[in-house]
């Protein structure tokens, strides 16, 4: 398993179309794949999940990978949150 805080910076926040972005890129992998923030954790596969953290620009989350292809999936979700 592999556990790592991630800011936010997405230009907008995670709003319905990053959100599903997101969701896109976590459903790559077959790995279990959560995010964290203030005690609430959802599944990143979840675009109803994810929609409930309301997560904004700057926002410090952790994003949780476990399975075979954990390591690309991290790698994956930290790029996607980290430049567009």
């Amino acid at each position: 398993m592999i556990k790592k805080p991630i800011t936010i910076q997405i230009p907008s926040g995670l709003e319905a179309r990053p959100v599903a972005l997101l969701v896109q890129v976590a459903s790559q992998y077959d790995s279990r794949i959560h995010v964290e923030v203030e005690g609430k954790r959802v599944n990143a596969k979840s675009i109803m999940g994810m929609m409930t953290l309301g997560l904004e620009t700057g926002e410090k989350i952790t994003v949780e990978a476990e399975g075979s292809d954990e390591e690309a999936a991290m790698k994956d979700i930290e790029k996607y949150l980290s430049t567009h």
